[in-house]
């Protein structure tokens, strides 16, 4: 009833400055809902919780105090920014039954989400250099990835991913939204909110577009390139032993490699064949979400030191 007042209301308006949106959610029916809210609810407490040991562990454990685990770390702790963008709101709206965001939070949640997800992309590329460099270039390994080196990268693809949130954002903020002030989404993401301007969004579009490339293409062709130096290395290696080792140590990257951008294309071909933005809301779930819960999984069940790391640090915990 809420709903079919406030967009009767919203027609009769043509308004260029609004108060707010409404976010719709994954599902209508109110019993699903509330299993919607157990499940994210979970799925968030696992993700912070494994992530944050993933940070612990690294901090606390002077064995893991080397680039690959420095970035390991930046990518955890930007996981459980990622996820905390977007999950508390949507928790608290289905607790509510509110299912309204500010115009303020809205726009702040497209930006978070888009520097995190450059982000994410970055930290992926750096951490594939990193291993570039451990396996091509074993003997050189502490002197080309030495600390000041590192914390440039990381500053670099942090700045960068700000720049990039902080440009698309300000675009957003120049859109004109006339009726429809309804986001089928559980969060509000650049493409659904330039969906509902009754303004130009061509520039917008093409920004997006552009930064699309630079913060998703870039990266994703930086992993491959270090991958294919790497096979490359491996295969001449005679030893089958040294082979297996080399190889071990790009596993667990490889896999969240595979899992953060196979889910992203995964999205984006629903988002194609599908004209349900519901359905393309629930798809989005599969980058947003899955991929920042499972990370901690794969590289503490794949990464021998990682394990052996969580299991002191929390033997720590419980014996203190």
């Amino acid at each position: 009833m809420f709903f079919n007042r406030f967009t009767m209301n919203m027609k009769s308006i043509n308004q260029t400055i609004v108060s707010g949106f409404i976010l719709l959610g994954l599902t209508d029916d109110t019993e699903l809902q509330l299993v919607i809210f157990s499940i994210f609810l979970s799925m968030y407490l696992v993700t912070i919780i494994g992530n944050l040991l993933i940070i612990l562990a690294a901090r606390f454990d002077f064995h893991l105090h080397t680039p690959m685990y420095f970035f390991l770390s930046g990518l955890s702790f930007n996981d459980m920014f990622l996820v905390t963008c977007t999950i508390p709101k949507m928790l608290v709206n289905i607790q509510t039954q509110d299912q309204n965001i500010t115009y303020a939070g809205c726009m702040t949640q497209v930006c978070f989400v888009l520097m995190s997800v450059g982000m994410e992309n970055c930290l992926l590329a750096v951490m594939a250099y990193d291993r570039y460099v451990a396996i091509c270039h074993p003997l050189r390994y502490r002197t080309i990835m030495n600390p000041c080196l590192c914390t440039l990268m990381i500053a670099f693809s942090l700045v960068g991913s700000m720049i990039n949130a902080l440009v698309n954002g300000l675009m957003v903020l120049h859109l004109s939204f006339c009726t429809e002030l309804v986001i089928p989404h559980f969060f509000c993401e650049f493409t659904q909110i330039t969906k509902l301007a009754c303004s130009n969004t061509l520039i917008d579009n093409i920004l997006i577009y552009i930064s699309s490339c630079i913060f998703g293409g870039v990266p994703l062709s930086g992993i491959i390139l270090s991958y294919s130096q790497i096979a490359s290395t491996v295969l001449r290696m005679s030893s089958p032993e040294g082979r297996y080792k080399a190889f071990s140590t790009c596993r667990s990257h490889l896999s969240v490699v595979f899992l953060f951008y196979g889910t992203g294309f995964g999205v984006y071909i629903s988002s194609t064949v599908t004209e349900s933005s519901r359905k393309t809301a629930v798809a989005s779930v599969l980058y947003s979400v899955v991929p920042q819960m499972m990370n901690p999984f794969i590289y503490s069940l794949r990464n021998r030191n990682m394990k052996e790391a969580i299991k002191k640090f929390i033997s720590r915990i419980l014996f203190l």
